[in-house]
C-alpha cells in the first residue's frame, strides 16, 4: 500500500472516530423526557431536563392546565423520596406550575408526579426514568 493511501486511510479513521465521540458526548447533555396526559378534565405536562447551567442536575417541571380554580395536592418524588408536597389552587387561567432543580444521583433516576384533586380525591400520576 502506498504511503499516501495509508495516510488518507488513517486520517479518515481519525475523522470518523472524532465525529462519533462528539455525537456521543453531545447526546446525553441535551436529553429531555416529557410525559403528557389528561386526568379529570385537566391536562398535564411533566418534564425532566438536564440543566445546562448547573452540572449534574435536572430541571423538573410539572404543569397542570384547565384545572378551573380547583385545589390539588401536588407531589414530586425522586427515587421514592418526596421533594415537593404542596396543596395548590389553580390560578385564573386554571393552571398550576411547579419548577424545581434536583441533583443527578448515582445510576438511573426515577421521578414521579402525582396530582390529587382535594375535592374529588381523584389521583393522577406518571413517572419518568432518566438513565
Amino acid at each position: 500500500m502506498k504511503t499516501s493511501t495509508r495516510v488518507a486511510a488513517l486520517l479518515g479513521t481519525a475523522a470518523l472516530t472524532a465525529g462519533t465521540a462528539t455525537v456521543a458526548l453531545a447526546g446525553p447533555a441535551s436529553a429531555d423526557v416529557d410525559r403528557n396526559g389528561s386526568c379529570g378534565g385537566a391536562t398535564y405536562e411533566f418534564s425532566v431536563d438536564r440543566d445546562d447551567d448547573r452540572r449534574n442536575s435536572y430541571e423538573v417541571t410539572a404543569d397542570l392546565d384547565n384545572a378551573g380554580g380547583t385545589k390539588y395536592r401536588v407531589v414530586l418524588k425522586q427515587n421514592g423520596k418526596t421533594f415537593y408536597n404542596v396543596a395548590r389552587t389553580a390560578d385564573r387561567e386554571g393552571d398550576i406550575e411547579v419548577e424545581r432543580n434536583r441533583s443527578n444521583t448515582r445510576g438511573a433516576d426515577t421521578f414521579l408526579l402525582q396530582y390529587r384533586n382535594t375535592t374529588t380525591d381523584q389521583v393522577c400520576r406518571t413517572t419518568i426514568r432518566v438513565a
